[in-house]
Formats: structure tokens, C-alpha cells, sequence
């Protein structure tokens, strides 16, 4: 019997996620399908009712706008997803469905290395109050980040710090304060583990480029695109031009995937060939 998982959205044909839990079938040679679905707001009830009374179905990704929609059609919620408020990934399981957050993990699995070490101060320079930042911000606080966060609406921004991690001390700020240069002399970073970034849609196809001034970056920021189309934004370049290390979208978007494989099919994807997957997501 051929299972299969799915992504639901709306829209739902830019995903790069059927390529992806593709790949990796077809790497493992697993009797699996990995599909999309456009699913209305309206038709998510009639989609959950439909997909339980199917064996073969064992869970779906959940991208715009259904992150927080789905949640009171599942019958349970991991814990993290819960405080973060948005779930990325459901599945079947025990005859019920469970929602979990990928985001978190796969935003963190890039970092591995550097969250290894130990640093006497990490700061974290977030950009946009969306359902990503969310997830971004619960991942950063547990790994002791201290985040400014920052949005078109700070009241906005303080809320969704308050919500996620009401006992850290963060900051919200107005997008626009990094839109113009700083002349701000940043103090010794040795030993410090400094973030910039983009957890909005701005610099993507189709959407407003991203104002953000590189002279608000202290020496030695990691900059971290969470945009995939196009893989190389703007953000990410002029970053690079001013010196800093970076992290594209694919990254995370590879990572949250892994996660929701594991769970979706009982099998560990072939991460060692990632450079050849992130090709074929680049045709």
C-alpha cells in the first residue's frame, strides 16, 4: 500500500516541499508520495474529515495561511507548538492528529555548529512579526538569545515576545529604525554570537525589497534569509559585500523538511546529499 503526506496551502504551487520529501523517496526507495494540495480557509474542516477516513494518508506540511487555522482540528499539540501558537507539520498517528512545529528545529539545525560553543552574550536581530518569526523567536529564546525584534507595528512585536517568551528580556523595535545608516561603534564582539534576521516575505519574488542598513550589524553577524525564491536575495548579498557570513532560506526550509520526513514515513532522509537536492531546487 503506497502512503503518502502532503503540503496544503493557499497558494500552494510554489512549494518547494513536494521536490524535496520527493527527493528523498526516491533516494530511499520508499513505496511513497509526497503531494500538494490548495486548500481553501473555508475547506480546512472538509479537508482534515476527508484525510482521517484515508489509511494511507499519514500527515500533511502546513504552510500560509493555515499555520494557526488548523489548530482546532487536531487532537493534540506538542507542547512547543503550542507556545509558539502555529503548527507547520500534522500527523497521523494513534488515530488522531497531532500538530507539530518543524520550524524551530529546522531554523536551528544551520546553527548547530556555532550553538555548540559557548558565547558570554548572543544576540539576535529579528525582522518581521509574521507566523515564521514566531517560530524564530521560540528557537532563539530557548537557546539563550537575547532578540530585538523588529516590525512595521512594535506594539505588534512586544506581543508576540510576550507570547512566546514572557520571561526574556527582549526588545521591539520599528522596522524602519534599520533602514537608515548608524553610526552606533559597537563594543568588543570576541566572544559573542550576533544574528540578523529576515523572517519575513520582504525581498521575495513578487514583494517589496527589505530596507535594512548593514552598518546596524556589528562586526561578525551571521545574516539569515529565511526567503527562498530567489535562494541569493538582496539581504543575503549585501550582507556578504559588508563582510558578514550568511544563511540562505533553503537551509532551514531542508531542515523543518527532514524533520517532518522522519515522522511522516519512519525513515531518516539522506542528508549527505543535500548539495545535489538544493540543485535540483535551484531548476
Amino acid at each position: 500500500m503506497t502512503v503518502y503526506a502532503e503540503v496544503i496551502g493557499d497558494p500552494i504551487a510554489q512549494s518547494k516541499s513536494p521536490a524535496i520529501h520527493g527527493f528523498w523517496i526516491a533516494q530511499l526507495g520508499l513505496d511513497a508520495e509526497y503531494r500538494r494540495e490548495q486548500v481553501a480557509p473555508g475547506d480546512i474542516a472538509d479537508y482534515f474529515a476527508a484525510r482521517r477516513a484515508d489509511p494511507r494518508w499519514r500527515g500533511c506540511n502546513v504552510t500560509m495561511p493555515h499555520k494557526q487555522a488548523v489548530l482546532p482540528f487536531l487532537d493534540r499539540i506538542d507542547p512547543l507548538a503550542d507556545r509558539i501558537g502555529a503548527v507547520n507539520t500534522v500527523i497521523a498517528e494513534d488515530g488522531a492528529l497531532t500538530g507539530y512545529n518543524a520550524d524551530c528545529g529546522g531554523f536551528l539545525q544551520p546553527l548547530a555548529a556555532e550553538l555548540g560553543e559557548t558565547h558570554y552574550f548572543r544576540m539576535a536581530r529579528v525582522l518581521g512579526t509574521g507566523g515564521a518569526a514566531r517560530a524564530i523567536v521560540a528557537a532563539l529564546a530557548q537557546e539563550k538569545f537575547v532578540i530585538v525584534l523588529a516590525g512595521r507595528d512594535p506594539a505588534k512585536a512586544r506581543a508576540l515576545l510576550e507570547s512566546v517568551d514572557p520571561v526574556g528580556e527582549h526588545h521591539a523595535i520599528d522596522l524602519a529604525h534599520f533602514a537608515d545608516p548608524t553610526t552606533f561603534a559597537f563594543d568588543d564582539r570576541d566572544g559573542c554570537l550576533d544574528l540578523v534576521v529576515n523572517a519575513s516575505p520582504l525581498g521575495m519574488a513578487g514583494q517589496p525589497p527589505l530596507a535594512f542598513d548593514w552598518s546596524h550589524a556589528p562586526p561578525g553577524s551571521i545574516a539569515y534569509d529565511i526567503v527562498t525564491d530567489p535562494a541569493d536575495t538582496v539581504f543575503l548579498q549585501a550582507a556578504r559585500a559588508a563582510g558578514h557570513r550568511t544563511i540562505g532560506g533553503l537551509e532551514m526550509l531542508i531542515g523543518q523538511a527532514a524533520l517532518a520526513f522522519e515522522r511522516f514515513f519512519g525513515a531518516v532522509p539522506p542528508r549527505a546529499r543535500d548539495a545535489e537536492l538544493r540543485a535540483v531546487l535551484a531548476q
